[in-house]
């Protein structure tokens, strides 16, 4: 690296500002939010530290105030019809269930059927529980296993779902255990939901351990010093621990998913690890053509800086397209992740540019890496001499053979993704839980032990005031439907409320059991009906996302195109991006598919295949994995963008690009992909999912996409990538972000030369 001076003011190593404000006159609007941020930087970072530790106490406890449902459509029909039930018929909508196990003695033995009396009278007592039943109430075969060991003893805890687990908390300990000749174990929907709540907190707190030592070796990998490596992991403790501030608040509002907090601990890690490696990345190389601390911060800022806040916004909006949907799974995922990226950018802009003006060239100390090397030069950073060159060659032979690329790489994209038009949609249950989770074992003697299926079952809500003779019609008109095994009922209650329950053919949420929700939807009666069960929650779930799928598709697909177009001012550059970055998506998908749905791996990776994907989980992923790749595009393409404006040289600045961003984009991804694959160590088989898939999918766009696609693309597409109609490109004079104050294009025969001028400091 060159040589810098540090004694006069101003220069290398020093935290003050250069008079009048230095370096060039232009970007004076980049000047002045340098000046901003690091004319104290002092107290810019403490300000920072004690908005920290304000955050720190405003998130505690955040967790216990969130929910784990929030895949049901609140205004669905099915939705309504379980409220009602509850409201109406507590019994008919148990979500809590005691397994009594007798053991040898049976469940009919005089002793255990008195000890369970005694229980079931003593949970009807309980405040906040009610619509209690049980095998010896009702003599109900349905609640007594097939070799009579076993029984159920069924009840309603009401209100709200935090209420209700509240509630669940305070009585488990006493029902949970030995209780004379009977033993009792707890399930239920509530139980599984409470539990899975505690898994999911445990999973994050083991994924944060095992994500932040492996995140700070590689940074330091990367960048050989210490001192830089922690500067990312810095800023993004910063906006994990800000975002959790932030959902603590929104919590107050509405209700939010605790999975959410799953993706503030990986974009908070990733995307502030992204960003800082860019802005570090571009100030060393400031440091190394040797410029002066203040002057190399303020480069960066109006370079790096713009591109990072560019970024952010695109990433932001992906997000964003999941405010559209009415399950709160979703809207969570845009809570935390809006939260998260902006969190991320601003630190990075504020937080990290201070840091660098205190440390000045020291940003470079503590040089881990000399121990693996001979002799270098210390900091060369992420894309040094030898990396930096090597993906200007790829970049070169990608581009000699620029068909042959394109065509095999995405004829091989196409072909990981085809498992995906096989994918078969379900609900989420208790299998999303391991094995041995107290409450999945209870679901699981229910689901092989009892005769039916438990969770299988349709009901029918009717209201509005019919004779006995017409609620018997209607229950033999919907026991006549094909693919009903049964139908029974009416249960009646005052005020015109009655309802019956339909056992469909098949799976619990197949395609018969939602054929028959259709059936008995349109089924007609001289009374208002509606219907809920699990194969209705499917459908109405499935509909609400198709109903605004292409509105969230729409905002993703029109903002990346005018953001891409504000950046390039190229017609076709934007187009490319959506395309590829959609393209990049096809290996995720493909193996959700065959791993997840289809069971392969499932031993391997420690999880209970249902032979379907939860209906939400594949918008999640693509709205993630979309903003993460268009993450990575805006990265390389404000490079190529930069060095075309200086140059005017197209296939030199692709390559250019590459070479200064290659390795950059490789590092991130990796170490994006180490965090969600830590995430993907979760025992619950969604947040497996969303960690595994989206790791393969960042891996994908980084070493595929960016690095084959995207060369050979803009190969063939030529000078034309650049082009722009009139009318356009006076509004991208006008209104568009460039990563460089640059002059005209220089003549294409001087971009070689410009290059070696470029980097001779970073060769000495």
């Amino acid at each position: 690296m060159a040589e810098v001076k540090k004694s006069a003011p101003g220069g290398a190593g020093s935290s003050e500002p250069p008079a009048g404000g230095g370096g060039s006159p232009k970007g004076e609007g980049a000047g002045g939010w340098t000046r901003f941020v690091t004319v104290r930087p002092r107290l810019t970072l403490l300000v920072a530290l004690v908005l920290t530790a304000l955050a720190v106490l405003a998130g505690g406890g955040v967790a216990d105030r969130m929910g784990s449902g929030g895949w049901e459509d609140p205004a669905a029909e099915s939705t309504y019809a379980t409220e009602a039930l509850g409201r109406q018929f507590p019994g008919s909508q148990p979500n809590l269930l005691l397994l009594v196990d007798a053991g040898a003695a049976g469940a009919d033995a005089p002793a255990v059927a008195a000890e369970a009396r005694r229980l079931a009278e003593r949970l009807d007592a309980e405040p906040g529980v009610d619509g209690v039943g049980s095998y010896w109430s009702t003599g109900s075969p349905a609640l007594r296993s097939g070799d009579g060991r076993k029984a159920v003893i069924a009840a309603r805890i009401a209100g709200e779902e935090k209420d209700a687990a509240a509630v669940l908390d305070r009585i488990a300990p006493e029902y949970r255990g030995t209780h004379g000749p009977v033993e009792v174990s707890l399930g239920g929907g509530l139980a599984v939901r409470h539990e899975m709540q505690t898994v999911i907190q445990e999973d994050l707190l083991r994924a944060e351990l095992i994500a932040l030592p492996l995140t700070l070796i590689l940074l330091v990998m990367v960048f050989g010093s210490a001192v830089a490596a922690l500067l990312p992991l810095g800023v993004g403790i910063v906006a994990i621990l800000g975002t959790n501030a932030v959902l603590r608040g929104i919590t107050e509002f509405t209700d939010v998913s605790v999975f959410a907090q799953n993706l503030t601990t990986a974009l908070g890690l990733g995307l502030a690890i992204d960003y800082a490696l860019f802005v570090v990345r571009r100030y060393r190389e400031e440091l190394a053509t040797g410029a002066d601390t203040y002057t190399a911060v303020r480069t960066t800022l109006r370079t790096a800086g713009r591109t990072v806040l560019f970024s952010a916004l695109t990433v932001a909006v992906s997000l964003a397209a999941m405010l559209v949907f009415p399950q709160y799974f979703l809207r969570s995922f845009a809570y935390a992740g809006i939260a998260v990226v902006l969190l991320a950018a601003t630190a990075a802009l504020t937080l990290l540019p201070a840091a660098l003006v205190l440390l000045g060239d020291r940003v470079n100390a503590l040089d881990l890496r000399r121990l693996l090397r001979r002799g270098g030069a210390p900091g060369a950073g992420p894309a040094g001499d030898g990396e930096g060159a090597g993906w200007g060659r790829a970049a070169a032979l990608v581009m000699r053979r620029a068909p042959v690329f394109a065509v095999l790489t995405t004829a091989g994209l196409v072909l990981l993704g085809l498992p995906f038009l096989g994918v078969k949609f379900g609900t989420a249950d208790d299998r999303q839980l391991p094995v041995t989770a107290a409450s999945r074992v209870v679901q699981d003697e229910l689901r092989h032990g009892f005769p039916g299926d438990p969770g299988g079952t349709l009901t029918v809500l009717a209201e509005g005031e019919a004779t006995p003779a017409q609620y018997a019609a209607f229950r033999d008109r919907i026991g006549a439907l094909g693919g009903v095994v049964r139908a029974d009922g009416p249960v009646t209650a005052a005020g015109g409320h009655a309802y019956f329950t339909v056992v469909p053919e098949g799976e619990t949420v197949g395609a018969q059991a939602q054929r028959t929700v259709a059936e008995l939807r349109a089924a007609p009666a001289p009374f208002e009906t509606s219907v809920t069960g699990q194969a209705a929650v499917l459908v109405d779930s499935k509909d609400a996302l198709a109903e605004r799928l292409p509105w969230a598709a729409a905002i993703i697909v029109i903002v990346t195109l005018l953001l891409v177009f504000l950046l390039t001012g190229s017609v076709l550059i934007p187009v490319q991006a959506v395309v590829l970055n959609a393209l990049s998506l096809t290996a995720m998908f493909g193996a959700v598919v065959w791993v997840f749905q289809d069971g392969h791996l499932a031993g391997l990776l420690g999880f209970t295949s249902t032979g379907d994907i939860e209906t939400t989980l594949p918008v999640l992923m693509f709205c993630v994995a979309f903003g993460l790749s268009m993450d990575y595009g805006v990265f390389l393409l404000s490079r190529i963008k930069e060095e075309y404006d200086r140059t005017g040289d197209h296939e030199h600045s692709v390559r250019f690009g590459l070479r200064h961003t290659g390795g950059l984009i490789t590092a991130a991804a990796v170490i994006l992909a180490v965090v969600m694959v830590a995430i993907g160590t979760s025992r619950v088989t969604n947040t497996k999912m969303l960690g595994l898939g989206v790791a393969l999918a960042v891996l994908m766009d980084a070493m595929v996409v960016r690095s084959l696609l995207v060369p050979s693309v803009m190969k063939l597409t030529g000078r034309l990538t650049w082009w722009a109609p009139g009318p356009l490109r006076r509004f991208h004079d006008r209104f568009g972000i460039s990563e460089s104050d640059a002059p005209a294009p220089a003549p294409d025969g001087g971009a070689v030369v410009e290059e070696r001028k470029e980097m001779a400091p970073l060769h000495r």
